[in-house]
This record gives C-alpha cells, structure tokens and sequence, in this order.
C-alpha cells in the first residue's frame, strides 16, 4: 500500500547492488539490480487492488524499466572466492556476461535523471556510498543531486526486534521473492518487504532522507549531505522521526 509514496514522487527506484567487498572507496560493484516503477504510467490506485505488490507490479505496464547486469571488474582486480560462494557469481560470469563500468552508470544515471525520483534500498547506506564512488569515478556523480532516498531497512529496525537482516524481514512479512543475494531479485525483495510494512502503518514518507545507525559502531563508510542520521539502538517502539536531530557543529 505506497499510495503515499506515489502521491509524492512520480518514480519510485529500487535498487541493490553485490560487490566484491564492504569498503565503497577500494571495492567494485560487480552487480547491479534495479527496477524503475512509475506512478504516471502505472494507473497504481487502479492497478494495486488485490494481490502483493510486486506482483501486481509485474503486470503489464507495471515496471518501466528493469536493469539486471554483471559489472566487469577494473584491469587487475580478481573476485573474491568467498563472494561466489555468498552470491553465485564466478569471475567467468562476470568475463563473459558483464558490461563495462561506463555502460552501467550510464543506465542507472538516466533512471534517476527524473526531477521527482525516489530512491529505495534495502540497508542504504552500503548501496548508495558504493554508488557515489560508482558515479564519481566516471563524472556522473551529478546525477544523485537533489535525489530523495529511503531506508527501507531503517523502517523496518523501528518495527522489529534484531535481527535486520533482509532476509528476517522476507521472513517476519511472509513476501514471495526471496533474498538470493542477486541484485535484482533482492532489490524487489526489498519492494515487497517495504509495501508489506506500508501496510502494517502508512508513515513512509517520515523516513524519506532519515537514516538509522546502530550507535555502537557509528555510521557506516561516507555521510551522504542530504542524509539525516539518527543513532538507531534496541528496538523500543518509539519511531526513529520522534527522535530530535542533533545541532550541527
């Protein structure tokens, strides 16, 4: 139930990514999944009528566009043996089926060239530092200016006691994809688990730009600008946006 969601942003972006490591200025992004929902196109009040959301969204008419690719990885890099055994994908797959870096954040910077875009993943703050560096390293950066974002891990740490994992909230909401740890598919898993938690209470929009960290280890790689932290501990039943920002020093 993302009426909301599409009252305020024309085009909804879901993304994952799988990368050959955790540090988003050394490592590489090796997949990437990412499907583009719009609410023009889409008829979504009409559309949304019974059913699960992703499913319905897989009806004609209801994904724009989608983007499932392997990234080949720089001159001299080699893929991790404990990353094929996580994800499934072998440096053979990523020889013969990638595209080049260049190919990739082409694509995804015109999915969110909309002015009125909205970016949702699935503990944010990973994909989108990888991103950033992503973008940067080939002048395209730009396109994530003035680009919203939502945490759909951070709504979900505000309903649920630990773990937050993706796979215990697939888990905790009895969605349909699962967690395959592929882009794509955990890309729309994190759709599904985030239209289930919409469901269950419709305050979306008050996360919008409002990311939670676990206060033991601080915030995780770069602070995004336009991002407000927040520490984000024990699961209490009080809701993240209550909480008061602190003052800028």
């Amino acid at each position: 139930m993302l009426d909301s969601l599409f009252e305020k942003f024309e085009r909804i972006v879901v993304l994952d990514t799988e990368t050959t490591g955790i540090d988003c200025k050394k490592d590489e992004i090796i997949a990437f999944g990412r499907d583009v929902f719009c609410h023009a196109e889409l008829g979504f009040k009409e559309q949304r009528t019974s059913g699960k959301f992703v499913e319905e969204m897989e009806k004609p008419g209801g994904i724009e566009s989608e983007m499932d690719v392997f990234i080949r990885l720089s001159e001299g890099r080699t893929l991790p043996s404990m990353i094929t055994q996580l994800t499934g994908i072998t440096p053979e797959m990523l020889t013969q089926q990638g595209v080049e870096k260049w190919e990739a954040a082409a694509q995804f910077a015109a999915a969110i060239s909309h002015p009125n875009t909205l970016i949702v993943a699935y503990n944010a703050q990973f994909d989108l530092c990888f991103l950033y560096y992503f973008l940067a390293r080939l002048e395209l950066a730009d396109a994530l200016k003035g680009v919203k974002m939502l945490d759909a891990m951070t709504v979900y740490k505000d309903r649920r006691q630990y773990p937050h994992k993706l796979q215990s909230a697939i888990d905790a909401y009895g969605v349909t994809t699962q967690n395959t740890h592929r882009a794509v598919d955990d890309a729309k898993a994190a759709l599904e688990v985030l239209d289930a938690m919409a469901r269950e209470e419709d305050d979306l929009l008050r996360y919008v730009n409002l990311f939670g960290y676990n206060p033991k280890y601080g915030v995780s790689g770069p602070r995004i600008s336009s991002i407000t932290y927040l520490p984000q501990g024990r699961f209490t039943g009080e809701k993240l946006y209550h909480q008061k920002a602190p003052a800028l020093l």
